[in-house]
């Protein structure tokens, strides 16, 4: 139904405490079958019999308590499969709240103070969107707090733990949506200044801006973790709930009772990634976990579910998954409505009417309830002593703070099992948009009844006193101190200091350890690893015998792993695919994590490569399962600021199933400021033999180009894998750069060579030289450019230049195109700034600006990723990469179709020769022919 005003304690808020310290209830009152989905065409048979067992399980719980009466069920339950009698199966509950009245705990805090402050907070949150919004367009949102309030402050004031000297705080993920509220609490407590909240949405405004949503990019020390990509809170709580047990069963972290709180909307659940986790979190015991789920039963552009019931549906959900499911669906008002329907009708009325038609109740008004939802006689009367105005101020339970404190009270205390609350509120509450479609579009408050006395002016003139009318009705809803002569300016309210609000409210806020949201911003450095901890690789491979940059990479985790300084601060996570990367080996040595340790033998006992699971396990096995990975390595990789431990995760993964799958996450790890390095396996559109068009990667590589604050690498050689890595662990966790790194590695073997002298600088800035090669008499020369394994095939045209066509190249191993690009337009853009200075050169025309000859790129990439340097090089790049489907083939036939293999990357130089007037283009097509080119065959990236 509607609500009450919510500006003042009600005698029925009074009524409900005092019915609840007096232990009375409304019991199991219509517990019906139709409630639990059971048969309802069931005859009675023997209605003595079946009274006679009702009220022996009602004299057992009374007796003997629920544990018993739950035994015997199970039992009976047991005994009835035996028999072959099918048990109809249900995972609901009555659409009644969850918690009782005799059940409900007296609420602690002052009802009349918390009430104001929430109201203040919903008025300067309204402000806020609005001011915003009278000369700009920069939108916001004021409906989903406006539903949210109580929740939200609930928390505030009585479970929200900031961080203080003895505990971490808890970690709320809250609804993007919400931000405005979120905003106006930290205003009232003094955290923001009102210039700030004058700016939201415009944070290039002089005095500071507020971000849209939940941002830690931008507000580095107020949120901690970016939530209004949908769904990717929810996952993301799962997975930090889960990590923080990681972190004390390996010893990182003292045992303590931190709560992972998600805020999330009924419509985010239509998102796979906010139910696709959820039974993780059960199979865990993720009993520090909790869903709060805003049912305000709508969406963006309508009812969530208006024909069914999204309360119903994810109690289902979730009670199926094993969560402890808490509903919080009727205010106080109703417990002595329903303590009066002793035949159970009113429970089945609440039970069959569907989200739509409670939609419609919230804007017809208390006669139309009447009429429609108590629609027979027995109904009638259970409210004939009500106006319609009191019917129509009915409270949804989530706008009543006795019901909301009651479910998170039992939340926390819950064990063994995470838990949801289903909290059922009006979106939009008090503003003149209350539970219409148009709720959550709306940026004004502005009247949209009938205007008592008809008005003349100009339309902006009508609308301007449709707001003063809606801003004095939304007033004196909620008792603001603003008079008539201020709403034009709708001014931000603070009372002063001393007052009695100002004080409880930073009273509670000491009492829970710190304010909220907060991110801690300050960094402690790690040691650096040993640099013999990365020796290894720089030797390269044993001579005659061949590696993969994945085996590389291996073995060097296992010798980093051991690392004295960083070795436990190893994160490695993988996705159900360390058989692929070769892993085992780390598996049996380091132990995969599990909570419960190891409850079965497994397989392959005492050997080597043993699957060992282990309290104390280092590595993540995810399963089949990308996007939980990608929040572990989010969990991972901000503990250095959530947990103020500085965990390294390594996320190791096809690299196709990366950006491509999860890239809002990869996204979200930015905006976080996440540390780690993401390893793309398995990587290239030619190098991963037979797997076809799905699993060939030539493009992940362009993505990581798309998010500021990722590094990417495309290194060919094991001690290239050594160096970056060495020196992202020293810039992200002994310097504190909040970035991340993206390095590919292939699973095609081939000797890897001894690191160069003088070439570190080189691999970390993007290229180095690797190769030259002169021919005796030789009078042309080219530069080849080539990048993870098909710097082999670059390789490989050097020498057939050389030996079939005299002609001299030198050939470069470029590790990051993203690098050179980033460098190069940094020092374009100083020189366009500074043009009275000496103009700087960028490194990649350091390198090749006093080259002769043509320049070749070649990659398992897309042609773009080397063409972003091609403006810095003169017009004398020309680039060769795998654009197009991949196909099922051997390495050497996909190198040919896409042309990037040795003889292609030949041709490429001749012809670019030729463009330059060096050579006859008659020799060009004389070498396609001897090199065995087809240039009839249709362009790989045909379709």
């Amino acid at each position: 139904m509607a609500l009450s005003s919510d500006n003042q304690v009600t005698q029925t808020d009074i009524n409900s405490q005092t019915l609840a310290s007096n232990g009375h209830t409304h019991g199991s009152n219509g517990h019906s079958a139709a409630n639990l989905n059971l048969p309802a065409d069931l005859p009675d048979q023997d209605p003595t019999e079946t009274s006679e067992w009702l009220e022996s399980l009602e004299a057992m719980v009374r007796t003997q308590g629920p544990e018993r009466a739950q035994y015997l069920l199970q039992q009976l339950l047991f005994t009835a499969h035996k028999y072959g009698v099918t048990v109809p199966f249900s995972a609901n509950t009555p659409y009644v709240n969850t918690i009782t009245l005799d059940e409900q705990p007296m609420f602690p805090g002052n009802r009349e103070l918390e009430r104001k402050i929430k109201s203040y907070i919903r008025w300067n949150a309204m402000a806020m969107v609005v001011k915003a919004n009278k000369t700009t367009n920069v939108g916001g949102h004021i409906a989903t707090f406006a539903s949210a309030a109580t929740l939200y402050e609930i928390g505030f004031n009585h479970f929200f733990r900031g961080a203080s000297g003895d505990h971490p705080g808890d970690i709320v993920y809250f609804q993007g949506h919400a931000s405005p509220g979120m905003y106006a609490r930290a205003f009232l407590e003094g955290r923001l200044s009102e210039q700030q909240l004058l700016n939201f949405r415009q944070e290039l405004q002089d005095g500071g801006g507020l971000s849209s949503y939940p941002h830690p990019w931008l507000m580095p020390n107020f949120w901690q973790y970016p939530t209004v990509s949908m769904g990717l809170g929810p996952i993301m709580a799962i997975y930090q709930a889960r990590f923080i047990r990681y972190l004390q069963d390996r010893g990182h972290s003292p045992k303590h009772d931190a709560r992972v709180w998600a805020f999330l909307g009924d419509g985010e659940c239509d998102e796979p990634e906010t139910l696709g986790a959820i039974t993780l979190a059960a199979r865990e015991k993720l009993d520090n976990l909790c869903f709060v789920i805003n049912c305000n039963l709508q969406r963006l552009d309508g009812p969530v579910r208006g024909n069914g019931k999204i309360i119903q549906e994810l109690e289902a959900a979730f009670r199926g998954a094993g969560w402890n499911v808490i509903k919080v669906v009727w205010g106080s008002e109703w417990d002595s409505i329903l303590a009066k329907d002793t035949t159970g009708a009113l429970v089945r009325r609440m039970g069959e009417v569907v989200d739509g038609e409670y939609q419609e109740y919230v804007v017809k008004g208390g006669a139309f309830i009447r009429e429609k939802f108590f629609n027979t006689p027995e109904l009638k009367a259970l409210v004939s002593h009500l106006s319609d105005e009191q019917l129509n101020n009915l409270k949804r339970g989530g706008h009543d703070p006795l019901k909301v404190y009651a479910a998170y009270k039992t939340a926390v205390e819950n064990k063994n099992s995470p838990s949801v609350i289903l909290v059922k509120t009006i979106k939009g509450y008090g503003t003149p948009s209350e539970g219409k479609n148009t709720a959550h579009q709306a940026k004004k408050v502005v009247y949209e009844g009938r205007l008592e006395t008809p008005m003349d002016g100009t339309p902006a003139d009508k609308e301007k006193a449709r707001q003063q009318i809606a801003m004095k009705q939304f007033r004196d809803r909620f008792a603001i101190p603003v008079s008539d002569e201020q709403l034009e300016s709708i001014p931000f309210y603070r009372p002063s200091p001393d007052s009695p609000e100002m004080v409880y409210l930073h009273e509670r806020r000491k009492a829970l350890g710190g304010y909220q949201p907060a991110r801690n911003n300050e960094f402690t450095p790690c040691q650096p690893p040993l640099a013999k901890s990365f020796e290894r690789l720089h030797q390269g491979s044993v001579a005659g015998k061949s590696q993969s940059t994945t085996l590389a990479w291996v073995n060097l985790m296992m010798d980093v792993m051991q690392d004295p300084n960083i070795g436990k601060l190893i994160v490695p996570i993988v996705p159900d695919e360390g058989q692929t990367f070769g892993m085992p080996g780390m598996y049996s040595k380091f132990g995969i994590y599990s909570h419960v340790g190891q409850l079965y033998t497994p397989v392959d006992a005492g050997s080597m490569t043993s699957y060992r699971e282990s309290t104390t396990g280092q590595i993540l096995q995810e399963g089949i399962n990308e996007a939980g990975s990608m929040c572990s390595f989010i969990a991972a990789g901000t503990a250095y600021s959530t947990h103020r431990v500085n965990t390294i995760p390594f996320y190791i993964y096809y690299s196709m199933f990366g950006f491509q799958r999860i890239g809002d996450l990869a996204w979200a790890a930015a905006d976080s400021r996440c540390k780690g390095f993401l390893m793309g396996g398995t990587a290239g559109r030619t190098t991963l033999n037979g797997e076809g068009l799905q699993h060939e990667d030539g493009h992940s590589h362009i993505m990581a180009m798309t998010i500021p604050n990722c590094r990417a690498y495309d290194p060919a050689y094991g001690y290239e894998l050594a160096v970056i890595i060495e020196d992202g662990i020293k810039k992200m966790y002994v310097d504190g750069d909040d970035v991340f790194y993206y390095l590919t590695v292939y699973n095609e073997g081939y000797e890897m060579p001894s690191m160069p002298e003088g070439v570190r600088d080189g691999i970390i800035k993007g290229i180095y030289k690797l190769r030259e090669t002169k021919p005796e008499g030789a009078k042309l020369h080219v530069q080849l450019l080539g990048s993870g394994v098909i710097l082999n095939e670059v390789l490989k045209a050097s020498k057939l230049l050389a030996e079939k066509f005299n002609i001299g190249s030198t050939v470069y191993s470029v590790t990051s195109y993203q690098m050179l690009r980033r460098d190069a337009i940094e020092t374009e853009r100083h020189n366009r700034l500074h043009p009275t200075q000496s103009p700087k050169k960028a490194y990649i025309q350091e390198v090749l600006g006093n080259t002769t000859g043509p320049i070749i790129a070649s990659s398992d990439y897309m042609r773009m990723l080397p063409e972003q340097v091609a403006p810095y090089l003169d017009g004398r790049l020309l680039a060769l990469g795998t654009d197009g489907f991949g196909r099922s083939e051997t390495r050497q036939a996909l190198r040919r179709f896409f042309e990037v293999d040795a003889e292609s990357v030949t041709v490429a130089a001749l012809y670019s020769l030729a463009q330059q007037g060096q050579l006859e283009q008659s020799l060009v097509a004389q070498a396609i022919q001897q090199l065995g080119l087809d240039p009839e065959k249709p362009a790989p990236w045909t379709v």
